[in-house]
């Protein structure tokens, strides 16, 4: 049972805060306890900052042609603190699936399962999501969209949540996801078959996504009846289901009959485009021409694709149980491993809404790997080049001994557990886990500290990766036709030698400089740098950092 707070003993300042926060919020929304347990990341940032440090005996290289992909092995609020700073504004589509909060050992808050008794069961569910959504918000494109699985359990106060975050007008679908193949008799009252996934816009004004590409059995649908030379077509409505005046007119059927709009309706279309279309045989009378009219809708007019549907089924998006089989083909005991997985059909429907194919995606919840696959097997199938970002934490050994080896096997080709042998997509893949810098009463010692061990985070935020060059003061980074150097000396002794073989390289180039200065670097020291970039570095990393932590 929790212990009751004893304000008596709180400092004026304490106080003050907690009445402004209570002052603060709003009359109609979300109001949870949300101070009352602090997460474990929350303990570990009172004494340390995030940054990343690479896993080089788990990198993968197959081709230098397609993207580099990342894989963050950490709690995903600390992971997620680091890409505030590399990946701001950047991300085209974030797709996560949280824990429901069923109550049934799925979610973890501070090492333990939140069970179905315990009274701040919502509450440390909303602050768990609430802290890590507002991250994401700050990642996403202006044309940017979020994707987020749940089920009723936590429904509706996600819906509030998000509205409070996004923005109830950047709302754009509740998806329904027909996520079993057939109903289950053996279901106590009512058989569950859909969970949700909630779509929200970074901006709805700047959103736009693609026609889904159509389906063999959709375009089994038309017919050419009436040997129209345009080709297969289908019957459609030409009434609106509702009562306009104008809307009601006389139509002439080939056999001289006579058509009006049913009683409450009205023909959706005005007279003379009516007329205009019965001209052009897009209006069809049944085959002893005096059935009631419809409009012809030709295969070839829609094959450009379909506007998505709100509603997911089974035989386009995928199923629990495929998802099951699919994790199957890579792990015998996948049961044991990972018990919820989506199916890689769900992720890529909701990937090909995004137009941008060169575009970048994160899952900061991966578990189990099913992103990754999407965005890989996608782009072999369209030739984009899409790149992902992952994060999850390795709790159960579901980075290492799942997440990894999955998206190994699907780079590299992979023997499944049934002895079937699968060609690899080829592709890049980059394995982090994140580190700490302690924190010290000095902040010139923090700034040093950080910039020592913040190169990882540099090459991620600069897409380039490749060493080509070290000495003691600085790095030098080569990515394609992308150069990055970063100086650590306090001293500008080697910046001349490291000028020189700058000047060497072309193509573009960015400089990241220490300075204790938080102004920036001293303009001095750079003169004839003028076909470089220059970042100051680490308050930069530091000004990210304080707007997420107390320090």
């Amino acid at each position: 049972m929790e212990t009751k707070k004893d304000y008596s003993k709180l400092e004026k300042e304490d106080l003050i805060k907690i009445i402004e926060k209570l002052e603060s919020r709003k009359r109609y929304g979300l109001v949870w306890d949300e101070e009352r347990i602090k997460e474990q990341f929350e303990k570990d940032s009172e004494n340390a900052l995030p940054v990343l440090k690479e896993v080089k005996s788990k990198e993968i290289k197959t081709n230098p042609k397609t993207p580099i992909n990342i894989l963050i092995e950490g709690d995903n609020y600390h992971a997620l603190s680091v890409l505030n700073y590399t990946h701001l504004n950047t991300i085209d589509v974030i797709y996560i699936d949280p824990p429901y909060n069923t109550g049934n050992q799925d979610f973890v808050y501070n090492d333990k399962y939140v069970d179905k008794d315990d009274s701040y069961r919502h509450s440390k569910w909303l602050s768990f999501m609430s802290k890590r959504l507002r991250l994401a918000k700050n990642l996403l494109k202006d044309d940017g969209v979020i994707f987020i699985s749940i089920d009723d359990n936590e429904f509706a106060q996600l819906k509030i949540l998000c509205d409070e975050i996004f923005g109830q007008n950047n709302f754009v679908a509740s998806i329904i996801w027909q996520k079993v193949y057939s109903p289950k008799n053996q279901s106590k009252r009512m058989s569950n078959d859909h969970e949700y996934v909630f779509a929200y816009a970074k901006n709805i004004d700047e959103l736009d996504f693609s026609l889904l590409p159509r389906t063999e059995k959709m375009n089994q649908r038309y017919k050419n009846t009436d040997n129209d030379p345009r080709g297969p077509w289908k019957p459609g409505d030409l009434v609106a289901n509702e009562e306009r005046k104008n809307g009601h007119y006389i139509i002439k059927g080939p056999h001289g009959n006579k058509f009006n709009s049913p009683s409450g309706k009205h023909w959706a279309f005005q007279q003379e485009t009516m007329e205009e279309m019965l001209r052009d045989n897009r209006v069809y009378f049944g085959k002893n021409g005096k059935a009631f009219p419809s409009l012809k809708q030709f295969l070839t007019e829609v094959q450009q694709g379909r506007k998505a549907s709100t509603l997911f089924m089974h035989d386009q998006a995928g199923h629990t149980d495929e998802a099951k089989k699919e994790l199957k083909m890579f792990f015998e005991q996948s049961d044991s491993l990972f018990s919820t997985p989506k199916p890689t059909r769900l992720i890529r429907q909701l990937l090909l809404l995004v137009k941008n194919k060169n575009g970048v995606v994160l899952d900061f919840m991966a578990g189990s790997g099913t992103t990754a696959q999407a965005v890989l097997e996608l782009n072999e199938e369209d030739g984009g080049f899409r790149k992902f970002i992952l994060c999850t934490n390795n709790e159960s050994n579901i980075c290492s001994a799942v997440c990894y080896p999955r998206i190994e096997s699907v780079i590299k080709g992979y023997k499944s557990t049934k002895g079937t042998r699968i060609d690899g997509t080829k592709g890049n893949l980059k394995y982090f886990k994140t580190s700490f810098v302690k924190k010290t009463s000095s902040s010139d010692q923090l700034k040093i500290n950080i910039t020592n061990k913040c190169t990882e985070m540099l090459c991620l935020k600069e897409g380039v990766f490749d060493l080509i060059e070290e000495e003691d003061d600085y790095k030098i980074f080569r990515q394609g036709d992308r150069t990055m150097a970063v100086y650590y000396s306090f001293l500008s002794d080697s910046l001349k030698d490291l000028k020189k073989k700058l000047d060497k390289i072309t193509g573009f180039k960015t400089l990241y400089c220490f300075t204790l200065d938080s102004l920036g670097l001293d303009k001095n020291n750079f003169i004839g740098w003028d076909d470089v970039a220059l970042e100051p570095i680490p308050q930069k990393i530091l000004d990210v950092y304080e707007e997420i932590y107390e320090y």
